[in-house]
């Protein structure tokens, strides 16, 4: 699959772009610039190495010159083992708007329907905008919320007091042969 991409930008002319399963070695270059990427929000707490180590066969990173401008970390779950959950995405501020982050989602698609999940799952801040219109542009619904506003279904409280989420399940199409 990842091979199949990267031949599809060398094929679209995108120089020197290459999209790579993430590694532990990507944790130290990611924190260190994660929080600019969100404009001095503190995030990099949000992605301990553990993600790096134990998650490198679903996380992905698209590396432009040697350099990563998009990742995605992402896991099946252990509890319920057809379901799957993206975690993170971070894409460089200058690089959004080109696709990368709907290329990585695909990606994380295909490769949780090869293990037999059927669903994917992934939250966001009810004030993140751009994040839900992209998650409903992917087809991800909005799940059973307990509050709105602005038009927009949250659950209240969902990361602890005062951390609001939208909760969105995305169903996978079957494969098709």
């Amino acid at each position: 699959m990842i091979d199949e991409l990267n031949f599809r930008y060398k094929k679209r002319k995108v120089p020197h772009m290459n999209i790579r399963p993430i590694s532990e070695r990507d944790h130290a270059p990611i924190i260190a610039i994660v929080d600019r990427w969100w404009g001095g929000r503190q995030m990099a707490g949000l992605l301990p190495r553990l993600f790096f180590a134990h998650f490198q066969d679903t996380s992905f990173a698209i590396e432009e010159d040697n350099l990563i401008i998009a990742f995605l970390i992402g896991f099946v779950s252990q509890s319920s083992p057809r379901q799957a959950y993206i975690h993170f995405v971070g894409i460089h501020p200058d690089r959004r708007k080109r696709g990368l982050g709907k290329r990585l989602y695909e990606l994380f698609f295909e490769t949780v329907r090869a293990r037999g999940c059927d669903s994917v799952h992934c939250i966001t801040a009810p004030i993140n905008s751009s994040s839900i219109a992209f998650h409903r542009r992917m087809g991800f619904q909005i799940e059973k919320s307990d509050h709105e506003c602005d038009g927009v279904p949250f659950t209240a409280d969902y990361d602890g007091p005062g951390q609001d989420r939208v909760l969105f399940v995305k169903t996978l199409a079957e494969c098709k042969s």
